[in-house]
């Protein structure tokens, strides 16, 4: 027995000093990197990084980022970017020791690194132990993973604040709540700048070759800003980068049997209050048209949210709600009782994604527009892959505001929701 007292307390003496050994290598890479912006908020993170690093490099920084988002990824000073890999294909925020390794080889000027953590004690361990940033991004405040981070929006503006750099800076275009973070600020000796989404002007958006926000692009200026880099440079950095590929587009299809459809997925949207804000704004552009319809993904480890989006059904005033995914009752069941007449149960999770799409396209007008919302995964990913396999509307369309180019494929849905750019729809952008 005393044999394997003495074996178990050599093993932890041994993984004591592994673990304060990769501690002080992660610690000396991190001092490697002058600067460290950690992106953190609801909506918008990777587009955010993208921006911010797009806007340093436009300055001459040498400049690494990562994304978490739709698509994990690895930016190179190039621009150059390539997925990263997740053994089993999970996430996990140590993944980020590595992700500071990779990018100290390159000896840069700054690291822009979107924050992976949700569970509030995570996000802090991020901040303090993984990342250490010296510029700190807290975006927004929404209505997402209340479980994690709620039950209120207050509390969730507390639980992402504790990603704001100790002794350093935090820049957000928070707006409602701008006195929370604040007092989370002054708790941590930290500087809080807001990014003021009118100083960004509609001209300057039409720089971009797809929807953008106004939001994101303030923050993005402001730590170029506090970078040293002038605005003009930044602009031309940020229209130089390449997007999200979970940016906004508008796509156009044709039905086998002759029908008209624009399509916008707003999937990644899956908060109520961005969801509302996107499609609204679209609407406002032309970007989609009435007579408009609404398919709602559910997902039977998401029931809350499922919920959230049959709540919104009349500020959407849709001629029909799809519903596909499982459990389709917790959707239809929270549209109020006036609208639920226009839901429409295409048949689970279990049905063959052709008839479900066979019987969804058969419901629409001739000339209709089509938004997907609440969840991606299962269902949803099915409904984006039949999308992709209709043919292109390529007819000029005269009631638009602006022109929505053809579709080659469906993306992910947007990462923000907040003001886009006055700027025409792009084709769909696929993953670099």
């Amino acid at each position: 027995m005393l044999f394997l007292y003495i074996v178990l307390l050599v093993c932890s003496a041994i993984l004591l000093v592994a673990g304060v050994v990769e501690q002080r290598r992660h610690f000396t890479n991190l001092n490697r990197i002058p600067s460290r912006v950690l992106v953190n908020g609801i909506r918008g993170k990777s587009s955010i990084t993208r921006l911010c690093a797009g806007a340093l490099r436009g300055g001459d920084l040498v400049t690494v980022a990562k994304t978490t988002g739709t698509a994990a990824r690895f930016i190179h000073p190039d621009a150059t970017e390539e997925p990263v890999y997740r053994k089993f294909g999970i996430a996990n925020v140590v993944e980020q020791i590595g992700i500071v390794r990779r990018a100290a080889a390159y000896n840069p000027d700054a690291l822009v690194i979107e924050c992976m953590a949700v569970m509030p004690a995570l996000q802090e361990i991020n901040q303090s132990k993984l990342i250490r940033s010296t510029i700190g991004v807290l975006c927004n405040v929404r209505e997402d993973h209340l479980a994690e981070m709620g039950p209120t929006l207050d509390d969730v503006a507390r639980s992402l604040s504790r990603s704001m750099p100790e002794d350093g800076i935090c820049v957000t275009a928070e707006k409602e709540r701008f006195d929370i973070l604040q007092e989370e600020a002054d708790a941590r000796n930290c500087q809080l700048i807001y990014a003021d989404p009118e100083t960004v002007s509609d001209e300057e958006l039409r720089g971009f070759s797809w929807f953008t926000f106004k939001e994101n692009v303030s923050i993005a200026l402001k730590v170029a800003e506090l970078m040293g880099v002038e605005r003009e440079t930044a602009l031309q950095g940020m229209y130089d980068a390449p997007p999200d590929p979970g940016v906004l587009s508008v796509e156009r299809y044709l039905t086998p049997d002759g029908k008209r459809l624009r399509f916008a997925n707003v999937f990644a949207a899956n908060d109520p209050e961005s969801t509302l804000m996107n499609i609204n704004q679209l609407l406002d552009l032309g970007a989609i048209a009435r007579p408009l319809n609404v398919v709602i993904n559910c997902r039977p480890d998401r029931v809350e949210r499922n919920g959230q989006m049959g709540e919104i059904v009349p500020d959407l005033q849709p001629d029909k709600v799809f519903v596909i995914g499982h459990p389709a009752k917790s959707a239809i069941d929270a549209i109020p009782a006036e609208w639920r007449s226009r839901a429409v149960d295409l048949g689970g999770d279990k049905r063959d994604p052709e008839e479900f799409m066979r019987e969804l396209l058969s419901q629409l007008g001739a000339d209709s527009s089509l938004v997907a919302i609440g969840n991606i995964h299962g269902q949803g990913e099915l409904l984006l892959e039949h999308l992709a396999e209709l043919p292109a509307d390529e007819t000029p369309d005269p009631d638009l505001d602006i022109d929505v180019v053809p579709a080659a494929a469906p993306v992910p849905a947007p990462s923000s929701a907040v003001t886009p750019a006055l700027a025409p729809a792009p084709a769909a952008l696929a993953p670099a």
